[in-house]
């Protein structure tokens, strides 16, 4: 029986992530747990907005967003991140988040999201630093990034080298918590938008960091008759951490799950899909 994924997601409260299906089933992600799937046929598009995809595309299996340009478009036409949205009502919060030293970025969320997004992304560390209307958020956002230099991005491959040679916790939260101070103490704040003391949440335990052994590998696509399996390790933001058998730890991006129908595999079956190897430091470019 083939079961199409429909991403990686932290519910609410949660202390593990959960991967989606379509029709709404859920399987936990435990550590420890054996994962095993292999890709059927082509990669179809998911479409945009709850709507099925009217041309039924084929998209390409490196892509992480498994849309193609007309649902990506239309997708986009509705997306905060993309500042296509400006009247959004909700209260939004600024935050900064920490994936590794001298990795900190700048961004902003719905507040009745809670922490999800930062989940999503696999920040290690936390802390909100205000709260207001959207615009608001967005114009104490472009501050940061234009007067302390805070981007509003890390890559993935990035995030990923960085997972199996954290710092202590102490650590951690110090970097960030000297961001937060100077944040605070920069002019030009927009009037509407509320400081937030500084609190650090982390995110190392719920993710699995602890302890975990760098990677060997990377998942650069899932292909038909492609299998992935092994044991989980960790989940951080998209990504899973895989003991595998014969090739070591493999880190898959689930979001090159979309799109494919995906039948169950033994975890013994490893990895006979398209990998890179992890460079010095870096990484490169009901179902279980």
């Amino acid at each position: 029986m083939a079961w199409r994924c429909a991403g990686l997601g932290w519910p609410r409260g949660a202390r593990m992530a959960v991967l989606r299906w379509e029709g709404g089933r859920v399987s936990p992600l435990t550590a420890g747990k054996a994962l095993g799937f292999r890709a059927e046929g082509l990669r179809q598009c998911v479409g945009a907005r709850g709507n099925v995809c009217p041309l039924g595309a084929v998209v390409a299996g490196r892509a992480t967003q498994a849309r193609c340009a007309e649902c990506a478009r239309l997708d986009r036409a509705h997306s905060v991140a993309a500042d296509t949205i400006a009247d959004d009502p909700r209260t939004y919060r600024v935050y900064l988040a920490w994936f590794g030293p001298g990795m900190v970025k700048v961004g902003i969320t719905a507040e009745e999201r809670e922490s999800a997004r930062l989940l999503e992304q696999g920040a290690v560390v936390f802390s909100w630093l205000g709260r207001g209307p959207l615009m608001a958020a967005r114009r104490t956002e472009e501050l940061l990034r234009s007067a302390l230099g805070v981007p509003d991005r890390i890559p993935y491959a990035d995030k990923r080298a960085a997972r199996a040679e954290l710092p202590a916790q102490a650590e951690r939260a110090a970097e960030i918590e000297d961001l937060h101070r100077r944040a605070l103490g920069l002019a030009g704040w927009a009037e509407s938008l509320e400081p937030l003391g500084f609190e650090a949440v982390d995110h190392a335990e719920v993710f699995g960091l602890d302890g975990l052994p760098p990677a060997t590998s990377v998942v650069r696509a899932l292909v038909d008759g492609g299998a992935v399996a092994g044991t989980l390790l960790a989940a951080a933001g998209p990504d899973l951490h895989l003991l595998t058998a014969g090739d070591g730890v493999v880190v898959l991006d689930t979001r090159l799950m979309s799109g494919w129908s995906l039948i169950g595999a033994d975890a013994r079956a490893g990895v006979t899909v398209p990998t890179a190897d992890v460079g010095p430091g870096a990484v490169q470019d009901g179902l279980f």
